[in-house]
């Protein structure tokens, strides 16, 4: 048994480092941008991409079949595309574990875990009311799975969101050479 706990604790930390590596190369990406003016604008950009995947999900099987694809794909290359370059600006306090950040880090992703996890549940609540609403009708079943989907999808996006709305700006010299960086 204790060779089977060396190996998974072995590859636990494999795991961490490559997760740190990755945030290492990832945390010197676009320097000018890591201000709170680019943040918002972005968060702006992940916010519009998720309300046109729901407008999407809300139009299935109502409108034509063009209108469904162009707002639900539209809205998620939108969203997604935003919400990977707020993952690089805000570095690893939306996905990384605890060991791994920070005081500083620790704190703002602590300010948003409880935010994220109320708009989520609210989110949930206004799926299973849509999914009521709309329960007699003979598409209902689809209709709702589209429409958890895309709260789903627009939920996971909110960690991202509060923290590029809410971080003050990150220091410039950061971001210079041969400087301590995160």
């Amino acid at each position: 048994m204790t060779g089977l706990q060396e190996r998974l604790s072995g590859y636990w930390e494999r795991q961490l480092r490559r997760m740190d590596d990755r945030e290492l190369r990832h945390a010197r990406r676009l320097p000018t941008w890591r201000n709170r003016q680019r943040r918002r604008r972005l968060a702006a950009v992940v916010v519009l991409g998720d309300l046109a995947l729901i407008a999407g999900a809300a139009s299935f099987l109502l409108t034509a079949t063009w209108l469904f694809f162009v707002l639900w794909f539209g809205g998620f290359v939108v969203g997604m595309g935003g919400f990977v370059l707020l993952r690089i600006l805000t570095g690893r306090m939306i996905g990384s574990f605890s060991r791994l950040l920070d005081e500083r880090e620790r704190e703002w992703r602590n300010r948003v875990t409880f935010v994220s996890y109320l708009v989520v549940y609210t989110l949930m609540i206004v799926a299973m009311f849509y999914g009521l609403a709309i329960s007699e009708q003979a598409d209902s079943g689809i209709r709702t799975t589209m429409m958890l989907a895309a709260l789903l999808v627009t939920g996971s996006t909110v960690p991202a969101i509060v923290l590029g709305w809410t971080l003050p700006d990150d220091d410039p010299e950061d971001f210079v050479e041969g400087g301590e960086g995160r």
